[in-house]
Order: C-alpha cells, then sequence, then structure tokens
C-alpha cells in the first residue's frame, strides 16, 4: 500500500487534489492522510475515505508522498508586517516542521511535492519576455517568501527525497481568484486593473491536479512551473470572462486605487505580473486539459449565465 501525506488538504488545491486521490483509493490501493489543525472541520469538506491526523505522531506507517500544500491565503487582505509574517511562518515553519519530524524516522517519503507560486520571479512590470523555470528573479516581498518556502523544502534532498516545487499561476476554479472577480463582473462592472498590460499566468484547477499526480508518476524534480502554456494580459483575462458571461467588461480599475485599497498586496498581486510559461511540464511530455482561457473560464462558468 502507498500512503500519501497531504497538508493543506482542506484548502482549495488541497480539496480538489484529496478528490481525486480518493478515486484511486481501491484501485491503486492507497491510503490518503490530511495533516490538519482543525481535523473536524477538515473532515466536514474531504472524502470519507481520507484519513484526517491534527499531529504527525499519528502516522502510523511509512509516507511515501506527502505533498505540503499548507499556507495562510495570501490574497485575502492588505499585508501588514503582522500579516506578511504569519503567511510567512505558515509555510516556512510548517515545511521546517515537516523535514524535521521526517528526519528523525527511518524512512523518509521517496516524492516530496511542495508549493510555491509563480510569485518567485517577482515584479514583472508587463514585461514580454517569456519566462521559465530558469529566469531571472525581480526581488520583491512575493519572491523572497516563495525563495524561502522553496529552500525549507529543498532539504528534503538530503533525505533522498525527489523533491519538487509548484510554482503555480493564477488558479482558475470554483473557488479561488475567479469566486472573487466574479460578483462584480456579472454586474458588468469588471474590468482591466491598472494599465491592463500585466501577465496573468493562469491554470486550470483540474491541470493543478494533475499536474501533482504527474509530478508523483513522472521523474520530473526541482522547480515546475504550474501555469497553462498561454498566459494573457489582465486586459485579454477581463476581455474573455465579460465574453463568457456575456457581460461588458471595460470598467477599469486605475493602479492608484488598487494601491490605496490594497497596498503592497495589490501591487504585487495585481499590477504586476510576468509571462510565465511550463517549459518544464511541455519537455516532460505533460498534456494539458485547459490551454486556452476561453475554454477553460466556458468549462468553469457554463451554469453562470
Amino acid at each position: 500500500m502507498k500512503t500519501i501525506l497531504v497538508t493543506g488538504g482542506s484548502g482549495f488545491i488541497g480539496r480538489n487534489l484529496c478528490d481525486r486521490l480518493a478515486s484511486l483509493v481501491e484501485e491503486q490501493d492507497l491510503e490518503v492522510i490530511v495533516l490538519s489543525r482543525s481535523p473536524i472541520e477538515a473532515a466536514k469538506v474531504l472524502p470519507s475515505s481520507v484519513r484526517v491526523i491534527s499531529d504527525l505522531t499519528e502516522l502510523c506507517q511509512p509516507v511515501d508522498v506527502l505533498i505540503n500544500l499548507a499556507g495562510e491565503p495570501i490574497a485575502d487582505r492588505r499585508w501588514s508586517d503582522k500579516r506578511k509574517a504569519i503567511i510567512a511562518q505558515s509555510r516556512i515553519q510548517t515545511t521546517q516542521a515537516l523535514y524535521e519530524y521526517f528526519a528523525g524516522v527511518n524512512k523518509p517519503p521517496s516524492i516530496v511535492i511542495s508549493g510555491s507560486a509563480v510569485g518567485y520571479y517577482g515584479g514583472g512590470l508587463a514585461n514580454n519576455q517569456k519566462v521559465t523555470e530558469e529566469a531571472m528573479i525581480e526581488p520583491n516581498f512575493s519572491s523572497q517568501l516563495c525563495a524561502a518556502w522553496e529552500d525549507a523544502a529543498q532539504q528534503f534532498e538530503r533525505l533522498g527525497s525527489r523533491v519538487c516545487f509548484l510554482r503555480t499561476g493564477i488558479v482558475l476554479g470554483k473557488q479561488g481568484a475567479l469566486s472573487k472577480l466574479l460578483p462584480a463582473f456579472k454586474l458588468g462592472l469588471g474590468g482591466p486593473i491598472a494599465s491592463g498590460q500585466q501577465w496573468m499566468p493562469w491554470v486550470h484547477i483540474e491541470d493543478v491536479v494533475e499536474i501533482i499526480m504527474f509530478a508523483i508518476e513522472s521523474d520530473i524534480s526541482g522547480p515546475i512551473n504550474c501555469t497553462a502554456p498561454q498566459p494573457v494580459t489582465n486586459r485579454e483575462f477581463a476581455k474573455t470572462l465579460g465574453k463568457v458571461l456575456k457581460r461588458p467588461a471595460i470598467a477599469p480599475m486605475p493602479a492608484v486605487v488598487v494601491k490605496l485599497l490594497f497596498g503592497q498586496m495589490g501591487d504585487e498581486l495585481m499590477i504586476q505580473g510576468q509571462s510565465v510559461i511550463p517549459q518544464k511540464l511541455q519537455r516532460q511530455g505533460y498534456q494539458f486539459k485547459y490551454s486556452d482561457l476561453n475554454a477553460a473560464l466556458r468549462q468553469l462558468l457554463m451554469k453562470e449565465h
């Protein structure tokens, strides 16, 4: 039996991943375990075949695959110094604690897949250069956060684990960023942010899950740009979302308003952006289910209009 341990299993990506893993429990003889600070609440949103624990000492067997997705939401409010510390600690300290635990067991995970984000590359300010896994970094808080998170996970290589870092773009699904955009767009009040020329590397939630499955089954390692192969500008995204919803999408949000309302968080996550492409996945032969934004949004929103 293969044992897969997931942290952050009750979050947006984690829940979708656990649904996928639960469908394979009998076929592939899996045990799926979720580590959660709120096990009772987590159990309510996860498949019944998933075992939820609150402490690593509850593990009864070696873990074959560790999927580390834990972390406080990064875009739900302004970034005060206190908030940035909480965001960082929830990722870096959790990953460090996982490493320290598995460094002390006889059989550490053979595969570690750890979260990260395209924020690793920092502030792109709408430059048009394609950003692969080897791209240079333009430092800001997001890049520092992701780099430290990846450094904590990379320690697992000392234990002989194959380690992957999922540098995810904007994940489109029933929850997440899309759900926050829909109310304004449905009212015809959506539109481009700032210049609209900043890049929005995006990915469908189904592809995120399948990329994780691909990472488990293949020999891929290191950083993985978890983004669709066709990034779009913010203006293109707004236009496409409006078209799918059959609503106008021309109401702009000037940069000064974004910075006033959201501060540094708005500047880094809404105004800046880079044209990130999944070069490593493409070279390894991963086939995207959704490479076109229009098709992805239509699939997600077919009952919304």
